[in-house]
């Protein structure tokens, strides 16, 4: 299978055991949640797990490949804010703890530009 093949389902398997983990382990994910969102961090933990699951579908199917490609861009910019909050709430913690929680924020930035480069992949074939 070529690498351009490839890609998409590698970004839907990652997107699904994101979506999976929201819901074996909700609460380290319950904790990143900014604390200024409506409603409970858990449903937010939820929302966001059903969320990946979707577009872990939609990524892995070529019929719908484009468009969620374009919405989990989308969405990797969204949850950006969780991810920031991650990082000043654990600023106080173990060294490894701390740097996994920095190290979270640049890596929103390939993501997002992974599914966009997928998105733009599928509409170059139609």
């Amino acid at each position: 299978m070529p690498r351009s093949e490839r890609s998409p389902l590698l970004l839907a398997g990652l997107l699904a055991a994101a979506g999976i983990a929201h819901f074996a382990a909700p609460r380290q994910f319950d904790a990143t949640i900014p604390r200024a969102l409506p409603g409970t961090p858990r449903a937010w933990t939820y929302g966001s797990g059903v969320m990946e699951l979707a577009l872990a579908a939609g990524i892995a199917a070529p019929r719908t490949r484009a468009v969620a490609a374009k919405a989990a861009a989308a969405f990797f910019v969204g949850v950006f804010p969780a991810n920031v909050q991650m990082a000043v709430d654990w600023r106080h913690r173990p060294a490894p703890l701390r740097t996994a929680a920095l190290a979270r924020l640049p890596l929103q930035v390939p993501l997002v530009l992974w599914a966009r480069g997928i998105a733009r992949n599928e509409e170059g074939r139609s």
